[in-house]
């Protein structure tokens, strides 16, 4: 019997061969990176491929959360150069025997909101002022910060939420000030809140 032959050595790539194989992976990667990764990611949708897919809207929605965060630490962050009171949202009866007074006023007011829009109303309250409030949607829910400022007081925050269709109870001016609502809108669709006020306040206006 012969003795057995010497094992073949596999035979190396050539480095043509391993610069072809780089630049098909490079290309792939660029491809994946264009039409799933920036969709999904970041929203960002060159090609229409992640529209199609549905992944922009994930994109979207991922970007729309983190500006939310981004808005909530700005905030927080304004909330600290001022005492945060907590408002308990009250039954409505309660509420209304508590806000009624000889000079209440009693609105009813509409506050569209296209998506990701957002929009402020505030009451021009006196000190120790009550006035009922109650919010709702129309469709889906908001997030919301309901807050007070005055020339001398940047921000005083009384209650705050996130994914919200609706909200009622009493406000009460901690100052001599503005007292109202932000709104913002963080769905797909355009969404109407009614707001309805009694109580003790002198004018209601839209900001800006």
């Amino acid at each position: 019997m012969s003795a057995p032959g010497p094992i073949p050595t596999p035979e190396l790539p050539s480095a043509r061969r391993l610069l072809r194989s780089t630049a098909i992976a490079a290309a792939v990667a660029g491809v994946i990176l264009v039409t799933i990764v920036l969709p999904a990611e970041y929203g960002i949708d060159p090609t229409g491929i992640g529209r199609v897919l549905g992944l922009k809207e994930m994109g979207d929605i991922k970007m729309a959360l983190a500006m939310e965060d981004a808005d909530d630490a700005a905030a927080d962050a304004a909330a600290k150069s001022a005492p945060m009171t907590t408002q308990a949202a009250v039954p409505m009866a309660a509420a209304t025997a508590a806000a009624s007074t000889d000079s209440a006023k009693s609105e009813m007011t509409d506050v569209t909101l296209a998506p990701d829009q957002g929009k402020e109303i505030k009451l021009i309250m006196r000190k120790d002022a009550h006035v009922t409030y109650s919010w709702s949607t129309n469709r889906g829910v908001v997030n919301y910060d309901t807050h007070a400022d005055a020339p001398t007081i940047k921000y005083h925050g009384y209650r705050k939420g996130t994914g919200v269709p609706a909200d009622s109870g009493v406000l009460t001016a901690a100052f001599d000030g503005q007292h109202g609502w932000f709104w913002r809108n963080r769905s797909a669709d355009t969404v109407v809140i009614t707001l309805r006020t009694h109580g003790d306040y002198r004018e209601l206006k839209r900001l800006p």
